[in-house]
């Protein structure tokens, strides 16, 4: 009986001891750092682009065929995508129509610093230049009567401040490149189309400041589509895209396809 109860308590000892060690091995696994924000075979191919001084400013994606389907959409609605765990921006898809048209000037003060934000005032050829915005994915003027959720609500005067619509953008890339295309959006609205209109942040790694914005649009009669790639850049910048700390480069040059009032800087 002794032997049998000494027999006993040394397998219970043994698997006490067997459990500690397991869980002593379990908190000393080294730790990996990883992020959610979800690649896609696109985005990771877009990632990986490195921009050079005199490129366009913009890409064709997929020979400027949008992916989107039109007929996932009904009601005008923002599918804003959840932040990544280093905070960044994802992708937010709109389906807006001649309804959710409004004008910049009613827009409230911004205090949301998206990553890789920095309010860093530079000379450029003799000038006080601020090279960074906090630009929104989806244009705030394209965005009215929407709520902070994305939920179309008549009266809302879109969304200005959201986190998960605000992302570190260049001066010239936000107020020249992406309006070639939101200019489109907003054209066909006027005109009472309905468009799906998607835009996504590429970042290469676990940099804080967006290479580029991947940028679709489809109108639901399919005679607006467009499939691009915006480069984050600005002329006489460059940026060290893990940070967002930007220094002047006087040889940095960016072509300007804009068609509306010649860029001066």
């Amino acid at each position: 009986m002794f032997k049998k109860r000494f027999i006993g308590v040394v397998a219970l000892l043994a698997l006490v001891l067997a459990g500690c060690q397991d869980e002593q091995t379990t908190t000393h696994k080294p730790t990996q750092t990883t992020t959610t924000h979800k690649q896609t075979k696109t985005t990771t191919i877009l990632a990986n682009k490195t921009f050079k001084s005199g490129d366009k400013p913009y890409l064709v994606v997929n020979h400027n065929k949008p992916t989107l389907d039109v007929r996932q959409w009904q009601t005008e609605r923002i599918k804003y995508g959840a932040l990544d765990d280093l905070n960044r921006t994802t992708t937010n898809t709109a389906y807006l129509s001649h309804d959710t048209l409004g004008r910049s000037n009613t827009r409230e003060r911004q205090n949301w610093r998206p990553t890789g934000w920095h309010n860093q005032p530079v000379m450029i050829d003799g000038h006080r230049v601020i090279p960074q915005n906090r630009g929104h994915l989806i244009a705030y003027a394209i965005s009215f009567n929407f709520d902070e959720d994305g939920i179309f609500k008549k009266g809302q005067l879109g969304s200005s401040d959201n986190p998960k619509n605000l992302a570190t953008q260049t001066e010239f890339s936000n107020q020249r490149t992406m309006q070639i295309f939101e200019d489109q959006v907003r054209q066909a609205l006027i005109r009472h189309k309905k468009v799906i209109y998607q835009v996504t942040t590429v970042f290469r790694g676990s940099e804080l400041m967006p290479r580029g914005y991947w940028v679709q649009a489809i109108s639901t009669d399919k005679t607006l589509n467009f499939n691009a790639y915006v480069w984050n850049v600005e002329p006489k910048m460059q940026f060290d895209y893990a940070t967002g700390r930007g220094r002047v480069d006087q040889t940095m040059k960016v072509a300007d396809y804009y068609p509306g009032n010649r860029y001066t800087k």
